[in-house]
């Protein structure tokens, strides 16, 4: 059998996506790989296909336990042999593991780092006929990545213990010091490498300004009711705090965070996979591990402390390339924060690394160019046009002379001694009867008063505008007083006028999302219909619906209806084990549905 009918038979897709068949190929020959290719652009048949065309089991390192919960899961249901060894095991499950080790009856083994390198398993590994080993998440290996982890640093010695092995190793988002750190820490010097296209088009971008973000919020979802997404918040309080107002409103929501203890945090993952849970409102920690293709949306309620966690937190969305939105509220005092917490950190040369990537991240966040474009821009990709999909495009920011605005700011910062934060300056120039502004005289001020006929968020978007682009400093170890920079006498002396943005407060969308998968004019109806079906056989079997058929596997039939056995094999991630185990249900569904409209 070759790869291609593997693919066709086994995970019902007709056709590789790029470059999927080269690194296969590569892999089958025994020759070493790294990938770097966008969560949803297929990484994990980039390797459990070849598993399935080498000789023993494929050994694949992943980072955590629910990610290899659901990538097995997905893979028993196309009726490949694959398993879990990890510390969630009972003692009698991991037994049986190691039986099915042994036995050779096993085409993919997942196993975290720290249980692969210990002396024991590794002794048993070379008793055993190993046809591949995959390090998933890769970026872990790397200081310069955005998510290290001590324990991926051993799996180098793999190289040693395996030398005739073929490895791959693959991320979805590494810069290239990160990509370079990652080759030489696991030795895959040799490896061809393969960069695929960080752009995910069926993701709309947004950004608007914070300033009533729990209302913010609330608004957008309320687009997006019966859909399912992910808020994610700074801090673990806050967390909470979203999850109990979202709930009090009717939404099915729950909080996630690494406080909770261990039993709820896993109900509030399975129901939220199940589709029990409509929003997740989680702290980082929640995420990485989601094989989840049906999310809808993700928020970040708070600023991200890099962009590599902005495009794998917005990449939970859409997976299975149906129209996504991801919407960050880009606030002021975040910045503050984000600094903050990096510059308490005690390796200097990590403080730099991740002060830089922050840096990065506000210029992202700045209305100055197609969020795409930007955001690919950092990966080293370049991209000639605008996207025409993320809310620059659709709906481009006013620009207005704001240098007679910029002057009353910043002559104002000077007034005050610049030894004020944003809201005491924004109180002065808006005229505040505040006691702490009467108390220190500064109603007295030439500029007080003088901004009154504008509200506080739009000199908030103002001020923050100006420190972007280095008229103002914000001084983060001294609670963030803002001060003039040589940059600002330009400004203030007349020299340089200002056109900014205008600040924006709402995701406004200048055209309607687009729900159509794939130009697809599908019955909506019957989507819902197969949808429920879907659903109820997931819970009499115990798995998430998305390990059932994808959405994308659902809007396919609510267009081509099929009702045979050949149309139904058609259908993309329709496999012969899913078609003998799931298609004549769907397909009595949609006749049932077709006699019923006659």
């Amino acid at each position: 059998m070759s790869p291609q009918q593997t693919l066709q038979n086994t995970f019902g897709f007709r056709e590789f996506r790029e470059p999927q068949q080269q690194i296969i190929e590569t892999l089958i020959a025994g020759q070493d790989c790294f990938v770097l290719m966008p969560t949803g652009g297929g990484k994990s048949l980039c390797y459990q296909i070849p598993a399935l065309h080498r000789q023993g089991v494929a050994i694949v390192v992943s980072p955590l336990i629910s990610l290899m919960k659901d990538q097995v899961d997905a893979l028993n249901a196309n009726g490949v042999s694959a398993a879990c060894y990890n510390s969630s095991l009972a003692a009698q499950e991991a037994r049986d593991v190691l039986s099915q080790l042994h036995r050779q009856q096993l085409d993919l083994l997942y196993v975290a780092p720290e249980r692969l390198l210990s002396p024991d398993f590794l002794e048993r590994l070379h008793d055993i006929k190993i046809a591949l080993i995959a390090v998933d998440e890769a970026h872990c290996v790397s200081q310069w990545g955005h998510d290290f982890r001590p324990e991926y640093v051993q799996l180098g010695q793999l190289r040693d213990q395996f030398p005739d092995t073929p490895m791959i190793a693959l991320t979805a988002t590494a810069d290239m010091q990160t990509r370079q750190d990652i080759v030489e820490r696991l030795r895959l010097h040799h490896a061809r490498k393969f960069i695929s296209s960080f752009d995910r088009p069926n993701i709309r971008y947004t950004v608007v300004d914070k300033q009533k973000p729990i209302v913010q919020l609330e608004q957008f979802l309320d687009q997006h009711r019966n859909e399912a997404g992910i808020v994610y918040a700074l801090s673990r309080k806050r967390v909470e705090e979203i999850a109990a107002k979202l709930v009090d409103r009717g939404i099915v929501a729950a909080a996630y965070h690494a406080g909770l203890p261990d039993r709820q945090r896993h109900e509030v993952q399975e129901a939220f996979l199940r589709d029990d849970i409509q929003v997740v409102v989680a702290t980082v920690a929640f995420g990485m591990g989601i094989d989840k293709s049906n999310v809808r949306f993700v928020v970040h309620y708070d600023l991200p402390k890099n962009i590599e966690s902005y495009y794998q937190e917005t990449g939970r969305a859409g997976r299975d390339g149906l129209p996504a939105e991801a919407l960050l509220l880009f606030g002021y005092g975040d910045i503050a924060i984000a600094r903050g917490l990096i510059e308490k950190g005690g390796n200097p040369d990590q403080v730099r690394i991740e002060l830089h990537k922050l840096n990065a991240m506000v210029s992202y966040a700045e209305p100055l160019t197609c969020r795409r474009r930007a955001l690919l821009g950092y990966f080293g990709e370049t991209l000639d046009h605008d996207c025409g999909n993320c809310d620059l495009c659709l709906n481009p920011p006013e620009r207005y002379n704001a240098t007679e605005d910029a002057q009353k700011v910043l002559s104002c910062v000077y007034r005050v001694g610049q030894r004020f934060g944003a809201k005491h300056v924004i109180d002065v120039l808006r005229g505040s009867s505040g006691q702490r502004v009467l108390d220190l005289g500064h109603d007295k001020l030439s500029t007080y008063g003088i901004g009154a006929d504008q509200s506080s968020d739009v000199w908030g978007g103002l001020i923050r505008q100006l420190v972007h682009l280095g008229y103002l400093y914000q001084d983060v170890a001294n609670y963030s007083v803002i001060k003039l920079t040589e940059l600002s006498r330009t400004v203030l002396t007349g020299q340089q006028e200002l056109t900014l943005a205008r600040p924006r407060l709402k995701a406004v969308t200048k055209k309607p999302v687009r729900k159509r998968a794939m130009d697809l004019d599908y019955n909506e109806d019957l989507f819902e219909v197969l949808r429920q079906r879907r659903k109820e056989i997931a819970d009499e079997q115990g798995v998430p619906p998305f390990v059932v058929f994808s959405d994308n596997s659902l809007v396919e039939m609510a267009y081509y209806l099929p009702l045979t056995e050949e149309e139904m094999m058609k259908i993309n991630g329709v496999g012969k084990h899913k078609m003998a185990h799931y298609g004549q249900q769907f397909m009595d569904a949609i006749d049932a549905y077709c006699e019923g409209e006659e």
